[in-house]
């Protein structure tokens, strides 16, 4: 069956994407009829952002840019929020949840990229490639194989077996590689990678060492001077998850101590708003070190499937009232109702609300076709099909409802 039309117009829905966001997402806005489509290059300051998001519907954001509570709070038409990367931790997701705004992310969409570097970083380090293309660059001749080793036959030991993780772990395998893993969470090892029983378990077993873990109060500083002791001398560790998860200072320690022989870093505990922008870390001119700046997930593949995916959860959201991979409003999914107009309605999670949801539109004769609930912690979501040509009188009686957050009528 086709999809209804909207009841609004198209064109008076304002789409904010920042950060450069793939024109794949922007050609799916347009194709589906969104006009006002605006895309900026750069992230915006907070002060900047509640300005420029009073009018905005939907806003896509990468890294950089911060979704903070001022910001919520000065989005009063604000529906959806699109995450165009892994993470959602730029984003105060509670206060998102309180305002009744879905938030999306692409969390699959680059796990092929950031995978793939991986297992090239790990060959530049284990074979010191480094050291000799800097030598070569400066007219030096360093053939000399001390030092270079082949991936395969050595451990890698992969700490957070997530999405990423797992997709390393098929890759290093396919290189000869054993893999083993650790993770706070019981997980399916893949092909013939096996668990370990604790972290201190593969650092010591483990050649080359990657970290895919999300960005928690447990796990920053993972890796630090107490643990760096326990890895295998001469290993080397890959860290392509968070800035904040590495303890930079100890690792430098710990390179020039010879414990630690090479180290990739692409995430950093602070770093720049923009391209041209200074930037330090204490890994700067070690040996058989290699520095990027945050590129893990930026190959055009990447960034063309993510505009893709996170596009189309947020038009789902906005035209389908669909919240499937939403961080905030409940997930529901559920086709259109042939017949119907449907309302959407987000209020605070107490009880009662969807009796006097039900008592608003029963006494003024407005039968309901089809009714979903699906509430978290915060706030509870209901999608309503009606009968009638009253939409537009059923939707002012449900903002009339006690601890009502946000009503649409969708058409």
């Amino acid at each position: 069956m086709e999809t209804p039309k909207t009841s609004y117009p198209k064109e008076k829905i304002k789409i904010l994407l920042l950060e450069n966001i793939s024109d794949a997402a922007v050609k799916k806005f347009v194709d589906s009829g969104y006009a006002s489509v605006e895309k900026l290059t750069k992230a915006l300051p907070e002060d900047e952002l509640i300005q420029k998001i009073k009018d905005v519907h939907i806003i896509g954001i990468r890294s950089k840019t911060n979704i903070t509570k001022p910001v919520l709070e000065a989005a009063s038409k604000l529906q959806a929020i699109g995450c165009f990367c892994i993470g959602t931790n730029q984003v105060d997701l509670q206060s998102a949840t309180d305002h009744g705004v879905a938030v999306f992310n692409a969390p699959y969409s680059n796990t092929r990229s950031v995978a793939e570097l991986v297992i090239a970083s790990s060959i530049l380090l284990i074979r010191r490639i480094l050291d000799k293309n800097l030598a070569a660059h400066k007219g030096g001749w360093s053939k000399d194989a001390s030092g270079s080793h082949e991936l395969r036959g050595k451990t890698l030991g992969i700490i957070g077996y997530g999405n990423i993780g797992a997709q390393v772990s098929i890759l290093a395998e396919a290189m000869g590689m054993k893999v083993i893993f650790y993770d706070v969470e019981t997980k399916l090892p893949l092909g013939n990678a096996r668990d370990t029983k604790s972290m201190k378990d593969l650092l010591s077993q483990a050649d080359v060492v990657t970290l895919h873990v999300p960005e928690t109060a447990q796990t920053k500083n993972l890796i630090n001077k107490n643990n760096l002791k326990y890895f295998k001398k001469g290993a080397i560790i890959i860290n392509y998850a968070r800035g904040e998860v590495m303890d930079l200072d100890a690792l430098k320690k710990a390179i020039e101590a010879g414990q630690i022989s090479g180290a990739a870093v692409d995430v950093f505990p602070v770093e720049p708003e923009k391209n041209g922008d200074p930037f330090i870390t204490p890994l700067q001119g070690l040996p058989n070190v290699l520095l990027t700046p945050h590129i893990g997930g930026s190959t055009e593949e990447a960034q063309h499937n993510i505009g893709d995916d996170v596009s189309n959860k947020l038009l789902n959201f906005l035209e389908k009232g669909i919240s499937w991979g939403s961080h905030t409003v409940p997930a529901l999914s559920l086709p259109p109702q042939e017949g119907a107009h449907r309302i959407l309605h987000v209020h605070k999670n107490v009880p009662g609300v969807l009796s006097q949801i039900n008592g608003q539109l029963s006494n003024n004769n407005i039968n309901i076709l089809g009714q979903y609930l699906k509430t978290n912690d915060r706030i509870g979501y209901v999608v309503l099909d009606v009968d009638k040509e009253l939409s537009s009188q059923a939707a002012e009686l449900l903002k009339q409802v006690p601890n009502t957050i946000k009503v649409r009528v969708l058409y």
